[in-house]
């Protein structure tokens, strides 16, 4: 049986360093997947370092780390400050996210995350979770589908690919990947097939995952346990996930309002340790060329003056 690769970290050697790892401190890769940001965490790791590992898949349990420096936490990282109050860790030295989606999950043809295989549309990275691609395609009004669309898509056809959609529906149920992909294929365009269908397939995971959600929750909970001078990395792979964590660096809230102090400085909790956002170079992306659209950005707890 050919052996298959859970995932390749994209940009991981600028990631590492940007953490700027202390042996003894406690760090959080709160995306484990294929562990493979968390082996190298472990590498810089002394006796006393400790390490938690966030997934809310369960398949990323089978490649826990066996070692009593790391603990493996089943859950979304939209839950990082209850678990680690949870675990007795009142703050935390660097946290690591990378937003992208694992080999592992683009391949399973089951898991629907994917326009390469006929697979069911369901897209769920926590199984349990009651929302799927193939309810929010069933139950979503027109304006909502095409909202889903265009905010988390890009997709200047959303609100005909909507239309398409709820039409198509109306007929019979769209349940595999196949048959959405024919409603929609009247509005897209053949010479830019593979990015569209990308674009919608992604949009929708985004939905089902509330991904958006999740990500502005571990960045507000990033404050809570990060302790002065500790270090946030976050990979992002599209443009509206870049906008928000820039934003948050820049100002230390979702919206990303400034607010100045006297003499003009912005008053923010963070500071961008990497002014100019980290992409792989050519070497890297002949290597892997799914980090071709990744994006580091490094963030540092501001210390008391």
């Amino acid at each position: 049986m050919e052996q298959t690769v859970y995932h390749i970290p994209a940009l991981l050697a600028p990631t590492i360093e940007g953490l700027s790892i202390k042996a003894n401190g406690v760090y959080v890769d709160a995306t484990f997947g294929g562990g493979g940001h968390s082996r190298a965490i472990m590498e810089h790791l002394g006796a006393n370092g400790r390490l938690y590992g966030f997934d809310q898949d369960m398949d990323a349990y089978a490649n826990r780390i066996d070692d009593p420096r790391f603990t493996f936490v089943h859950s979304n990282f939209r839950f990082l400050s209850n678990f680690m109050r949870y675990y007795g860790v009142d703050e935390v030295d660097g946290i690591v996210a990378d937003l992208g989606v694992s080999f592992h999950h683009f391949d399973d043809a089951s898991r629907g995350f994917s326009f390469r295989f006929d697979g069911e549309l369901d897209m769920r990275m926590n199984r349990d979770s009651a929302i799927s691609a193939r309810s929010v395609i069933a139950t979503y009004s027109e304006e909502r589908l095409a909202d889903v669309l265009f905010l988390f898509g890009e997709l200047k056809s959303a609100r005909r690919m909507a239309a398409a959609i709820v039409k198509a529906r109306q007929t019979s149920d769209i349940v595999s990947a196949s048959q959405l992909i024919e409603a929609v294929k009247p509005f897209i365009k053949p010479a830019q097939e593979k990015k569209e269908l990308a674009q919608l397939f992604q949009a929708l995971r985004i939905e089902v995952n509330d991904e958006i959600g999740a990500l502005k929750s571990l960045l507000t909970q990033s404050l809570k346990v990060l302790r002065p001078g500790g270090r946030i990395c976050i990979l992002t792979y599209h443009s509206l996930e870049d906008r928000i964590v820039k934003n948050f660096f820049r100002t230390g809230n979702i919206e990303g309002r400034i607010d100045k102090d006297f003499f003009g400085r912005i008053n923010a909790p963070l500071v961008a340790v990497n002014n100019k956002v980290i992409v792989p170079d050519e070497a890297e992306i002949e290597r892997n060329p799914r980090s071709r659209s990744a994006k580091l950005r490094i963030a540092e707890m501001k210390t008391d003056e």
